[in-house]
């Protein structure tokens, strides 16, 4: 005779519901309901971090601020519990243990941003004297959170990693160019513009300002030196277009197959 399977309790059935729900495993109108408040409330956060750096606004709605803070970080907090409590689930019925599935998703990349974006504000309470401006910026990263609930971010990932040695390729030419540009224009400009010019290390920061922007904000004064910046731009042009390129080609690529999953 087949051994009779063991009826769960209440609590393990509460556990695999808020798992379902929390990972979306039933699209139901539970999970459906967490995902669209969940992501409402980090763009919400997002709109009130940018709006909280404008003096004005932040001295008029202070009080404001830092109560719908409160209730974030509560909401945030409760998720996180949660997915660590119920993430058990994951692999307790393929054989797996309870702490397998708790140790993927805390250490995980979602779970990381779940916990770091709460990480400040309990720091002002254990801290209050601290100065912990700084830390205040892990606020910004609850807007990776949005990037569970779409694909997009994934999807660049894998993208960036199927074209590795593609990347590889393009940042070894920078590098190298890097190296081979600003020796040139230190041993070409260096002596007519010291203060500009004053070391390699400063050739390397006027090459890497010129390849993201196009423009290093200096401009030569000799005709080597003019002849050099061109170049240079013209190569930033070139690196820009082979990424562009690569990462276009990858991510459609992407895309395709997951659509065809």
């Amino acid at each position: 005779m087949t051994p009779a399977v063991p009826t769960p309790s209440m609590y393990q059935r509460i556990k695999r519901r808020t798992y379902e729900i929390m990972e979306g495993e039933v699209p139901d109108k539970y999970s459906h309901f967490v995902e669209v408040f969940v992501a409402l409330l980090v763009v919400a956060n997002v709109i009130g971090i940018i709006l909280e750096s404008v003096p004005e606004i932040h001295d008029a709605y202070l009080h404001e601020f830092h109560a719908f803070d409160v209730f974030s970080v509560v909401v945030f907090s409760v998720e996180f519990v949660l997915r660590v409590w119920s993430y058990s689930e994951k692999y307790i019925h393929s054989g797996g243990t309870a702490w397998q599935g708790r140790k993927e998703y805390v250490f995980s990349f979602y779970g990381i941003i779940d916990f770091v974006s709460t990480v400040p504000f309990y720091l002002q309470l254990l801290l209050p004297g601290a100065d912990l401006r700084v830390l205040r910026m892990f606020r910004l990263m609850r807007i990776f959170k949005l990037s569970r609930y779409n694909s997009a971010f994934e999807d660049m990932v894998a993208a960036v990693k199927a074209e590795k040695d593609s990347f590889s390729s393009a940042v070894f030419l920078l590098f190298i160019s890097c190296l081979l540009f600003s020796s040139l224009i230190y041993i070409i400009e260096g002596h007519e513009q010291p203060e500009v010019f004053p070391s390699s290390p400063a050739a390397m920061h006027w090459f890497v300002i010129t390849i993201i922007s196009g423009w290093g904000n200096l401009d030569p004064v000799t005709f080597v030196g003019t002849i050099l910046v061109i170049f240079t731009q013209i190569l930033s042009i070139a690196l820009a277009a082979i990424l562009t390129g690569v990462v276009a080609t990858a991510y459609t690529a992407q895309v395709e197959r997951r659509e065809a999953m």
